[in-house]
C-alpha cells in the first residue's frame, strides 16, 4: 500500500513529487523519499515519519527546483523497520540507479546472497536494495538498460511495482509492474506513473492502466509500453476519469470501507506471496519457536473473532489445543494457569491496541513463548513480541475493521498448515488441496464481489428499519456471526446479537417476533442440518430469516442469497465480505458516517 509517483515534464519536478505523495497519505506510511538527478549525480533525500520531515530535508538541498524529472515514494514498511534506512528510494552500490518499490520479491535472499558473493554491500534490509542492485549485475552484460531492467525483472519473484531512474540520462523513467498497482498519466509535455490516480490527477484526467508483466519508458515528451517476456510493444486505449479527488482517493468507491472490503483479493494475493512455495508454507518466523503444547490467543474485537475462527483451523490440521481470550479479561485473570510449553499468540491490527499489549507483557512475565499477528511494522507488538507475523494488509483507513480481519484469518490458515507440517498432522495431499483453493481465492473473491454487493444492497433496503438483528452460525461460521453481528452495531447503529445457532434456544429465542429478523449462515457442510432445524425454530415464532447459503443449498427462507462455495473452513472468506457488505449498505442507507462511526476510534490505546 505504498506511495510511487515519477514525474518527467516542464515542471520542477520535485514539488510535483512531494505534492503527489501528499496525495496519496491517504494510503498510509511510515517514511518518504525523492530521487532526482542534477549535475550528473543522482540525489536521494529521505525522512522518517511524515511529508513534513522529508520536505525540511529538501529545504536544505540545493538545486531542488532547477531538475524536471523525479520520483518520489511513501513507504509502509513490510521489509525492515522503519527507519531511514530501509526508506525509498534505494540506489545502487555504483551510484548510477535508483529505485522505488511497491511489494515483496520473494526470492530476495537468494539474490541477496548471490550478490554478496560478487562484492555487494547493503546498507538496508528491503527487498528493493537487493533488486536495484541486480539491475546494476545485469547492466554490465546487458545492451541497454532496459534489457538489464527486463533481465532483473525475469529473474525476481513476487509482486511489485517498481519505478528506475538513471543518473546517465536524467530525464528518463522505467516503471514496470507485477501484482501490485501502477497507472501511467498522459499529459502534454509532461508524463507521469503513480500508484494510484490521485498522485497526479491535478495535471492530467488521461490516463493508462498497465498490466501484469508490462514495463513503461517514459519521458517529458513521450513513452513506450512494453511486454516485459519479450521487450514487444503493448497496446492500450488511454481511459479519461471523471472522478474528483476525493474519489479518485478512493478509487472511485464511495466510501474507504468499501473500496477495502473489494481489496481483499487482493490482501489475500499479497499474503500468499513469499509464504507460499512448490505446495508448501513457509513462515520461516515461526522456525526458530517450537509447535506450542497448548496455544492461548489473545485479542479484541474483530481480531478476537479472527482467533475463535482460527482455533477450529489449528486443532483440526495442526492438533494444537487452543484457548481464545478477550484480552480484556485475560489481562486481570487472577490466576493463569500458563506453562513453559504453552504459547501466547496476541491479536491486533495496529499492534497498539492496550489490552492486547498488557497481556503480552503478562504473558511474557509468565516466561512462555509470545508470538504476535500485526498488521503494522515496528508497532509495539512487534517489538515485544518473541516474533511476529506481518499481516501484509496495507493501510485500513475506515475504522470498522474489513480487510484486516481477512489478512488475520489468513495468516492463521498458514500457521495451521505450517504446524500441521512440522507435527506430521496433516497429510501431504490435504495440505496441498488447501493451499490450491488458497491460490485460486483471489480471483474466486474477486468475480463474486460485485453480485454479493448488488445482493448487500437489495437486502438492505428491506431490513433497514429493523431495530433488532440475530446472527446465527454454527461451528467456523459461529465466530462470523459474531463479526457480523459487530459490524452492524458499529455501522448502522442497530442493536444485532451474534448467537451460536444451538444456543438460541435456550433463552434468546423469547425474543423472536416479526419485527425480530435473523441472518442466518447455512452453509453446504455437516452442520446444515442442525443450522435448518434452528431456522424453522425462528420462522416457527414468525420471524423472518435471511439465510446466507452457498449455490445449491435449497432452504426456505423470506430472502435466500447465495454466495460461491468454498471447501471447509475456507468457506468462511466468502461468508465475511457478505456480512460485511450488508453491514456497509444498511448503514449508508440510513445515512450513517461509514467510514467514521460515531464514538469509535481505529485504534484503541486506552483501557
Amino acid at each position: 500500500m505504498c506511495g510511487i509517483i515519477g514525474y518527467a515534464g516542464h515542471r520542477p519536478a520535485v514539488p510535483v513529487v512531494i505534492e503527489g505523495l501528499r496525495r496519496l497519505e491517504y494510503r498510509g506510511y511510515d517514511s518518504a523519499g525523492v530521487a532526482f538527478a542534477r549535475q550528473g549525480h543522482l540525489h536521494v533525500v529521505r525522512a522518517t515519519g511524515k511529508l513534513a520531515a522529508l520536505e525540511e530535508k529538501l529545504a536544505h538541498e540545493g538545486g531542488v527546483t532547477m531538475t524536471t524529472c523525479a520520483m518520489g515514494h511513501t513507504r509502509w514498511a513490510t521489509h525492515g523497520a522503519p527507519v531511514e534506512r530501509n526508506a525509498h528510494p534505494h540506489c545502487s552500490n555504483d551510484g548510477t540507479l535508483a529505485m522505488v518499490h511497491n511489494g515483496i520479491i520473494e526470492n530476495f535472499q537468494e539474490i541477496k546472497a548471490a550478490l554478496i558473493d560478487k562484492g555487494y554491500v547493503f546498507s538496508s534490509e528491503t527487498d528493493t536494495e537487493v533488486l536495484v542492485n541486480l539491475i546494476a549485475e545485469h547492466r554490465k552484460t546487458e545492451p541497454d538498460l532496459l534489457h538489464a531492467f527486463a533481465a532483473a525483472l525475469r529473474e525476481a519473484r513476487g509482486a511489485y511495482a517498481v519505478c528506475l531512474m538513471d543518473k546517465e540520462n536524467p530525464g528518463v523513467l522505467y516503471a514496470a509492474r507485477m501484482s501490485a498497482p501502477l497507472i501511467f498519466g498522459i499529459g502534454t509535455g509532461e508524463n507521469f506513473i503513480a500508484s494510484d490516480i490521485p498522485a497526479f490527477l491535478p495535471y492530467t484526467r488521461k490516463v493508462l492502466f498497465l498490466e501484469d508483466g508490462e514495463i513503461v519508458r517514459l519521458t517529458a515528451s513521450g513513452f513506450e509500453v512494453l511486454q516485459l517476456a519479450d521487450l514487444s510493444l503493448a497496446t492500450h486505449e488511454p481511459q479519461v476519469i471523471q472522478w474528483d479527488m476525493q474519489a479518485a482517493q478512493k478509487s472511485g468507491y464511495r466510501h474507504f470501507m468499501l473500496k477495502e472490503i473489494f481489496e481483499q483479493p487482493r490482501v489475500i494475493a499479497d499474503g500468499l506471496t513469499g509464504r507460499v512455495s512448490h505446495g508448501d508454507v513457509l513462515l520461516r518466523e515461526l522456525d526458530a519457536l517450537p509447535v506450542p503444547r497448548r496455544l492461548y490467543i489473545v485479542a479484541c474485537g474483530t481480531s478476537y473473532h479472527s482467533g475463535l475462527w482460527g482455533r477450529h483451523l489449528l486443532e483440526h490440521w495442526a492438533k494444537v489445543p487452543v484457548q481464545v481470550e478477550i484480552a480484556s479479561e485475560f489481562r486481570y485473570r487472577d490466576t493463569l494457569l500458563l506453562e513453559k510449553d504453552d504459547m501466547v499468540l496476541v491479536i491486533s491490527q495496529s499492534g497498539e491496541t492496550a489490552d492486547t499489549l498488557a497481556a503480552l507483557r503478562i504473558a511474557r512475565e509468565h516466561g512462555v513463548h509470545v508470538l504476535g499477528l500485526c498488521n503494522v511494522v515496528g508497532s509495539s507488538i512487534a517489538r515485544e513480541a518473541q516474533a511476529v507475523l506481518y499481516t501484509q494488509a496495507g493501510p485500513e483507513i475506515s475504522v470498522a475493521s474489513t480487510k484486516a480481519m481477512c489478512s488475520q484469518m489468513l495468516m492463521l490458515a498458514l500457521m495451521a498448515l505450517y504446524w500441521g507440517r512440522r507435527k506430521d498432522s496433516m497429510t501431504m495431499e490435504d495440505r496441498h488441496s488447501v493451499l490450491a483453493v488458497l491460490e485460486k481465492l483471489p480471483n474466486v473473491l474477486a468475480e463474486a464481489l460485485p453480485e454479493m454487493h448488488k445482493r448487500a444492497r437489495e437486502l438492505s433496503r428491506k431490513y433497514a428499519q429493523a431495530r433488532n438483528f440475530f446472527y446465527l452460525g454454527r461451528g467456523h461460521c459461529y465466530p462470523l456471526a459474531l463479526e457480523g453481528a459487530l459490524k452492524l452495531k458499529e455501522l448502522s447503529y442497530i442493536h444485532a446479537e451474534g448467537y451460536a445457532a444451538g444456543e438460541m434456544k435456550h433463552g434468546p429465542i423469547a425474543l423472536i417476533d416479526p419485527t425480530f429478523p435473523t441472518f442466518v449462515l447455512a452453509l453446504d457442510d455437516d452442520l446444515l442440518p442442525k443450522v435448518v432445524s434452528n431456522l424453522v425454530e425462528v420462522q416457527a415464532r414468525q420471524g423472518r430469516v435471511i439465510a446466507l447459503v452457498n449455490d445449491g443449498v435449497d432452504v426456505k427462507a423470506d430472502d435466500v442469497w447465495n454466495i460461491p462455495s468454498l471447501p471447509g473452513f475456507l468457506a468462511a472468506f466468502a461468508v465475511l465480505p457478505a456480512v460485511q457488505l450488508f453491514s456497509y449498505e444498511t448503514a449508508d442507507y440510513l445515512g450513517k458516517d461509514v467510514d467514521q462511526p460515531r464514538n469509535l476510534a481505529k485504534s484503541v490505546t486506552v483501557e
